[in-house]
């Protein structure tokens, strides 16, 4: 099955092609760096961050551009009010940006530019506009004229000229030949930070910032051009009519757009003062139970966003964890690289796992479909389930399982790896002191003492271990008020 994607410009699914064979150059935008990033910010970053895991694991080269917004109105006056350089300001919230992906499993992209840093860029930009006639200077700011582009308008919004209200989002400007036309550059106001450039002092615009960035990493057509559905106006707007009027080309071949975290059916933002930070999120709930509470849901619907939904995430995502937990007990210590010698596997589960991929890929080649891929995941905890009840999850089955559900929850950016309790355990110490209890228990079943196993199974049980009998017995760490 061949990838499809929604694009925005569309409307529709589209099956997706490179424009280079074996490579996609992918654009999202970055953050206004003028403060911590909020839980909305975290779904659209994780969102793409699952999209370029899976176009990677289809075998493509991504190159991941991202930027950063370090120049703007908001962080000069975040800065004033603290009293510290902008750019100061700026860097210390790129750096908490970092701690808050790093936390949820977002990668690096592959390259990080800000608009602080490319300010010679922009400028080259904004003299060739005006140089094309799409642009003109007006007491040292520079403004794009949106009637010079009308064929180019409305690309993403579907919506004409005539039909956008005049200073809809747009500041309303007097000098400004129309009140659509949008500023490129920007004269410096007194006090403010601000670069030299051949209409004097002053800063560049909001949009030419992505406009440069882009295109300076991946040339003048993307691949993917990705961001919240809340930036297609007025800002992806622009940058079509900015970007194909200097490279006169096609800026964009799909547009991507992530869906809203809404609290009570409204938009989650900063500016209506009802959003949580990651870093408060992070205060009540673990990192990967935030990643998969925002990936089991299609990129392109809203969240609801809440606590009681936060917790069911816990409670799902726990049965994922427990299952891995029960499938590595039975595989043992894997040395990288190392295939362990634990027997051949049942042909029958050799099937249902290569058909758990097929069914995984499936959802994930319609345009991302990660709700329906996530489900896979959880149809391994059933088929596990059965397959212990019958008494044939052996360590070369669990080792087949194990090892394809690692491959699949990779590419959502999930990892089981050892978590709070497991630490006051003692880690893997404590693992095997679990295991041999198990086999103590085990020799006493066999000659039926149960006072023995039951003794072992209650006191394990009271230290926050949960044994699980099947054909081979597996441990789990107990959820909240199990062990009780």
């Amino acid at each position: 099955m061949a990838l499809r994607v929604y694009n925005t410009e569309t409307r529709r699914k589209e099956e997706f092609t490179p424009l280079k064979e074996g490579h996609v150059g992918m654009y999202v935008c970055g953050p206004t760096v003028y403060d911590n990033c909020h839980i909305g910010h975290a779904r659209s970053y994780v969102a793409f961050d699952v999209i370029r895991r899976y176009l990677e694991y289809k075998g493509l080269k991504v190159t991941y551009v991202q930027n950063f917004t370090d120049v703007d109105d908001k962080i000069i006056k975040r800065a004033l009010e603290q009293g510290v350089p902008p750019l100061v300001l700026s860097e210390n919230f790129i750096q908490e940006y970092f701690k808050d992906m790093d936390l949820l499993n977002v990668r690096r992209a592959s390259v990080h530019p800000k608009a602080s840093e490319m300010i010679p860029d922009m400028i080259h930009v904004i003299e060739g506009l005006i140089g094309s006639g799409n642009a003109y200077e007006v007491e040292g700011d520079v403004y794009f004229e949106v009637e010079t582009a009308r064929e180019k308008f409305g690309t993403l919004r579907h919506q004409s000229l005539e039909d956008m209200r005049d200073g809809a989002r747009v500041e309303i400007d007097t000098r400004k030949r129309s009140p659509k036309d949008f500023a490129l550059w920007k004269s410096a106001k007194e006090g403010e930070i601000s670069w030299d450039s051949p209409w004097g002092p002053g800063r560049p615009g909001w949009h030419i910032e992505c406009s440069t960035m882009s295109t300076k990493y991946l040339g003048p057509t993307l691949d993917i051009h990705g961001g919240g559905m809340d930036l297609i106006f007025p800002h992806h707007e622009s940058e079509v009519l900015q970007s194909e009027c200097f490279n006169d080309r096609k800026f964009a071949r799909y547009w991507l757009h992530n869906g809203f975290v809404e609290i009570n059916s409204e938009k989650m933002s900063k500016s209506l003062k009802n959003f949580f930070t990651i870093k408060e999120v992070l205060e009540r709930f673990p990192p990967m139970v935030i990643r998969f509470f925002l990936v089991y849901t299609h990129y392109r619907s809203p969240i609801d966003f809440s606590d009681v939904a936060l917790e069911e995430a816990q409670r799902s995502f726990g049965r994922l964890v427990d299952l891995h937990g029960a499938l590595s007990g039975l595989v043992g210590d894997v040395s990288e690289g190392v295939i362990p010698d634990l027997g051949t596997p049942d042909d029958e589960v050799l099937k249902l796992a290569y058909e758990l991929k097929s069914s995984f890929t499936d959802a994930m080649d319609d345009d991302f479909n990660t709700r329906i891929a996530v489900s896979v995941l959880f149809r391994f905890d059933s088929e596990v389930k059965r397959i212990r009840a019958g008494g044939n999850l052996n360590g070369a089955n669990a080792y087949v399982l194990l090892s394809m559900m690692d491959e699949l929850s990779n590419i959502l950016g999930f990892e089981y790896g050892a978590g709070e309790d497991d630490d006051e355990l003692g880690g893997e110490l404590a693992g095997s002191l679990v295991q041999l209890l198990i086999d103590i228990r085990r020799e006493a079943r066999a000659r039926k003492d149960w006072a023995t196993s039951d003794a072992i199974r209650d006191r394990l049980k009271e230290l926050g271990v949960i044994l699980e009998d099947g054909g081979e017995t597996t441990w789990r760490m107990a959820r909240p008020g199990e062990s009780e």
